[in-house]
């Protein structure tokens, strides 16, 4: 997903002298190219995550297009009131680009760990938030921000991450996306939880559970006709995310559900309402924090045979 973003950033930025990319001491092995083609339109603003949105909302007030870009927790939790006062609630033009969703840098320990940033960022007024599934995803969601006027957050993954799609899908910030169809239940996910939402369908097929997979790529604002049509055509619907169940994806669309029509069994999930003290690869936590294919599958079997 880095790659795709920077890509597509890049590439658009050949003909748009207004984007400019900011980023806090980081991006080595990635961000050179831009660096090097675009030296004054590329700043490296040191370890000064504060100074940097204040920076990044000043050129957008003179009306630049600007990129900030760190790993999750320095551009999310640490900035919070200049995410707040400085670019939200004057509407700048600022994309504020999160790297490492959920445990991506597990090895890093909890400070490193992002699984509160999309709640963080869904309570900021006029903030946009997107979590594209895949490159691809990646790749089309840049382009629409760099069309889209105000504040955003995208949160992406750092490599290797699947493609989930087999071409370009069509893509709207605002609308979930249909991947497959079923009607015993659906799966809505988010972010890098794409892939196994789909693992997790294909496994279900064997239990004769035809499963629907959403990609709910933007969180904020949230696609509530396409939860509302889950909620009629299927009788139980499960959020996946690589995130805490406090106030992320699942939270959300639970919003929706209470508010809305219709009666749905309902379960979050994602990382359990803790700290997680323990380090290891991504797979290990998910697994720990029972977001692996094999134990989604579990849960949902379980669930499903009460209903």
């Amino acid at each position: 997903m880095r790659q795709a973003f920077i890509d597509t950033l890049y590439n658009i930025s050949k003909k748009d002298e207004k984007i400019f990319l900011l980023n806090g001491d980081l991006g080595f092995s990635v961000l050179e190219k831009f660096t090097e083609t675009f030296s004054q339109r590329s700043l490296n603003m040191g370890v000064a995550e504060a100074n940097m949105m204040g920076v990044a909302a000043g050129l957008a007030m003179s009306g630049k297009k600007v990129f900030v870009y760190s790993i999750i927790p320095f551009v999310t939790s640490r900035v919070h009131e200049q995410i707040r006062d400085d670019i939200a609630l004057q509407r700048a033009n600022v994309k504020i680009v999160g790297v490492g969703s959920g445990f991506t840098y597990g090895q890093l320990g909890p400070t490193h760990h992002s699984i509160e940033d999309i709640s963080i960022m869904r309570a900021i007024p006029n903030m946009t938030i997107v979590c594209p599934g895949d490159p691809f995803e990646t790749e089309e969601l840049t382009k629409a921000l760099v069309n889209f006027d105000g504040p955003a957050y995208l949160r992406i993954g750092k490599k290797g991450e699947p493609r989930v799609h087999n071409k370009k899908p069509f893509l709207k910030i605002g609308k979930g996306i249909v991947l497959k169809n079923g009607n015993d239940c659906t799966l809505i996910a988010t972010g890098n939880m794409l892939s196994v939402a789909v693992e997790v369908s294909d496994i279900l097929k064997n239990f004769d559970i035809k499963a629907r997979v959403i990609s709910m790529h933007t969180i904020k604002p949230l696609d509530k006709n396409v939860i509302y049509r889950a909620v009629e055509e299927t009788p139980a619907v499960f959020t996946l995310e690589e995130h805490s169940i406090m106030g992320g994806l699942g939270s959300a669309v639970a919003e929706v559900i209470a508010e809305g029509r219709g009666k749905v069994f309902f379960k979050r999930l994602g990382v359990r309402d803790v700290f997680t003290t323990i380090a290891g690869s991504q797979d290990f936590l998910r697994d720990y924090h029972d977001l692996s294919p094999k134990n989604i599958v579990k849960i949902i079997r379980r669930d499903i045979s009460k209903i």
